[in-house]
């Protein structure tokens, strides 16, 4: 593999991340779910030598536990979603919307979120029989999560965070 630097991101990136790990935990600790929330610290297998780092990873709490003593943390499965806020850039743009996805079906990612701020747009693509389907949300529209159907947020209010 190889490490690509990036740049750090901006203060709404880093906005929108922090409002929809905080959102998840909120609906975690209210319904009990056995979940954990990471915000760019862990690595999800993507290939035999790659990995990426989504800006938010919700996985099992089976599988975290069970990964908690390993050297590396980098997961093989057990990501219920991944969410990534686009950044300018064309390289960025092309990152999150073709290469990740592609990636992200191929590990078993259930579900993958686009945050993207530039075109004021959020996509949800679900994992159906090894292959995402996507729905575009924007404006006042409620985000619908088939992994966590109890969030309840538009995209106007994660776009503004």
């Amino acid at each position: 593999g190889e490490l690509l630097l990036m740049p750090p991101a901006s203060f709404l990136h880093s906005d929108i991340i922090d409002f929809i790990a905080d959102l998840i935990k909120a609906v975690a600790r209210e319904n009990k779910l056995d979940i954990k929330v990471k915000t760019g610290d862990v690595g999800v297998r993507t290939g035999i030598d790659s990995s990426r780092i989504p800006d938010i990873s919700v996985i099992d709490g089976k599988v975290w536990k069970s990964y908690r003593r390993d050297k590396s943390a980098v997961i093989e499965g057990g990501l219920l979603l991944a969410v990534e806020v686009v950044s300018p850039g064309n390289e960025q743009i092309a990152r999150d919307y073709t290469d990740k996805v592609a990636e992200y079906e191929d590990a078993g990612i259930a579900e993958y979120w686009i945050v993207d701020p530039i075109e004021e747009k959020i996509t949800v693509l679900v994992l159906e029989k090894g292959e995402y389907s996507k729905t575009v949300f924007a404006g006042d529209n409620a985000i619908c999560s088939g992994t966590f159907p109890r969030v309840k947020v538009t995209a106007n209010q994660i776009l503004s965070a």
